[in-house]
């Protein structure tokens, strides 16, 4: 809930956003509150709760506390900043894998079953897969390439803007383009997905949701991950768009079924023939 908060904050009316930005402050404080009283301290009408509420997909007040209330059990805290100068290695290894896995678990939750079923419809039909990712994303790219390209698919990775440009304006029907970029606003990355989806490619987005690269994608699948990317590298979200190709990946595996399995095997061998026997 708290995620679905962050993501639609900056769609909602100015009252609202109010609203919204003292439950993102203060979640706990939220719950022990009836709703004239919430809205005495924050200064806003009880119709204007009724209707966040709603634009929520809650029935009222009284659903939303208590899905309110699911998403901070649930919730792993810790954040990156809040290591200290002088954090002890035990401490920054605890706060890192805790952050790291409450993403996961919040990408999870969140993460669109039917926008994932289509996704992979599209990938298993596919006469070629492009994969595009600026900078760290770029990474990513080329990790998710590479797992379709074990599956024997036609696929190549670029994180180059200069390469994936052209190349998403020779795409056409038939072909499909995973592009994955953390803000969804990086414009080489959005003017490649326009090219493709203009020369009748279809653009499946790993991206966050509010975000420019996710309205024009034929198919968006949500990391909606709060990162300080302005000092920092992303570092959580990079591990949910590896979870999501990888969720793809045996999608499609899973979509072509026992054609696949020979052709895994023959790769398997491939590998453990380069292997050092260790009895050798």
């Amino acid at each position: 809930m708290l995620a679905r908060i962050e993501a639609m904050r900056m769609q909602l009316r100015p009252s609202e956003r109010k609203l919204a930005d003292y439950i993102l402050d203060a979640p706990r404080e939220v719950l022990d509150l009836a709703m004239t009283e919430l809205a005495g301290r924050v200064g806003v009408s009880q119709p204007t709760i009724a209707r966040f509420c709603h634009a929520l997909g809650c029935g009222g007040f009284r659903e939303f506390k208590i899905r309110l209330a699911q998403s901070i059990a649930q919730s792993v805290p810790s954040v990156y900043r809040d290591v200290r100068p002088d954090e002890p290695a035990s401490g920054v290894i605890a706060k890192v894998f805790d952050r790291t896995i409450g993403a996961l678990i919040e990408v999870r939750n969140s993460l669109s079953a039917a926008s994932v079923a289509r996704a992979i419809d599209l990938l298993a039909q596919a006469s070629r897969i492009e994969f595009y990712g600026a900078g760290g994303s770029g990474i990513a790219a080329q990790d998710i390439q590479h797992k379709f390209f074990r599956l024997g698919i036609p696929s190549v990775a670029y994180a180059d803007p200069h390469t994936y440009s052209i190349s998403a304006a020779l795409l056409g029907a038939g072909d499909v383009l995973v592009a994955i970029s953390n803000t969804g606003r990086t414009r080489d990355i959005v003017e490649a997905a326009q090219s493709a989806l203009a020369g009748g490619a279809k653009v499946i987005a790993i991206t966050h949701s509010n975000s420019t690269l996710a309205q024009i994608a034929t198919v968006s699948l949500s990391a909606n991950i709060a990162e300080e990317t302005d000092i920092f590298s992303p570092m959580t979200s990079r591990m949910s768009h590896l979870a999501i190709g990888d969720i793809l990946a045996v999608g499609v595996a899973l979509r072509r079924g026992p054609e696949l399995v020979d052709k895994l095997a023959q790769a398997k061998a491939t590998l453990t023939r380069r292997r050092i026997d260790p009895d050798a």
